[in-house]
């Protein structure tokens, strides 16, 4: 019991990193209607500023400071490369983010080098005890850190003007313009929060075991949990990011051991074979919302 618990927590904590990037595809897709492949390289981008910044500033400051400039990076890229393909089929604008992220991890890379480059965290793999359980402080970090911008980030769409702006155009963008809501401060707006989130997932992300050019690839495990939670929902998101970190961490600890005929590594690619059976059974996720079309 006292191995299950702490499997549970460290899936707990990567799977609220996984929430924190799969929000940032949703609330794209919410406003735009588009699945943005750049938040991989996004995410790179901040986890390399805060390696950067901490030395200068101190781990803490560097983190805030990196998630607003990638913030900023996220809210150009919307204007110079988003914003003109606006009309255009959403299969060309996603095909475009593509080559964004492609541009940014090439520009991303030469920061990094060829070493591991450290965050600075102040938690790496130090250890704390939780009555019987023995916990990385990371992981703690990592549920608590996403908590609160959960909280925030709820908040703000549902108690602030530019958050109310922000649902109105996701449910229906000719009535928003109708009613004065600046569709264009909108897109800006997701891409920015977008950004941010994917900053301080790539902070976590780096925590003890570094950044490196490959990095990136964790990020797309958030693709799984969009699908499992459904892509149009936030709540959906945080709760899919829970399922794939938890599933991946079960895999990880006990599959050796009940199902070694998978294979090594199968928890690699336990979230995808997760996200196959809820699209064979809920093919808009568990919290999304259902398409009925009328013929």
């Amino acid at each position: 019991m006292k191995g299950l618990l702490e499997t549970l927590i460290r899936g707990l904590g990567n799977g609220s990193v996984y929430a924190l990037l799969a929000l940032g595809f949703v609330i794209i897709y919410k406003a735009t209607r588009v699945i943005s492949f750049a938040q991989p390289a996004l995410m790179l981008a901040g986890g390399v500023a805060v390696s950067h910044l901490t030395g200068v500033t101190g781990f803490y400051p560097a983190v805030l400071l990196s998630a607003l400039l990638i913030a900023g990076v996220a809210l150009a890229i919307e204007r110079v490369a988003i914003r003109p393909m606006v009309g255009r089929p959403v299969f060309v604008v996603a095909i475009i983010t593509l080559g964004i992220d492609v541009v940014v991890r090439v520009v991303v890379n030469a920061f990094i080098g060829r070493d591991v480059r450290q965050v600075g965290d102040p938690w790496g793999f130090m250890q704390v005890s939780i009555g019987p359980l023995v916990v990385q402080t990371r992981w703690l970090a990592m549920m608590a850190a996403t908590a609160v911008l959960v909280g925030l980030l709820f908040a703000f769409f549902r108690h602030t003007r530019y958050g109310l702006a922000m649902r109105a155009a996701a449910f229906d963008q000719e009535t928003a313009l109708a009613q004065g809501v600046s569709v264009g401060a909108v897109f800006a707006l997701s891409w920015g929060l977008a950004g941010f989130l994917a900053a301080i997932a790539g902070m976590f992300v780096g925590t003890g075991q570094g950044i490196e050019q490959m990095t990136w690839v964790v990020a797309l495990k958030a693709l799984p949990a969009i699908i499992v939670g459904g892509l149009d929902s936030l709540g959906g998101a945080v709760a899919g990011g829970l399922v794939v970190g938890v599933v991946e961490s079960l895999f990880q600890s006990y599959q050796g051991e009940y199902a070694p005929w998978l294979g090594q590594n199968f928890a690699v690619v336990s979230p995808y074979v997760v996200m196959l059976v809820v699209l064979l059974v809920r093919p808009y996720g568990l919290f999304g919302t259902r398409e009925v079309e009328r013929v």
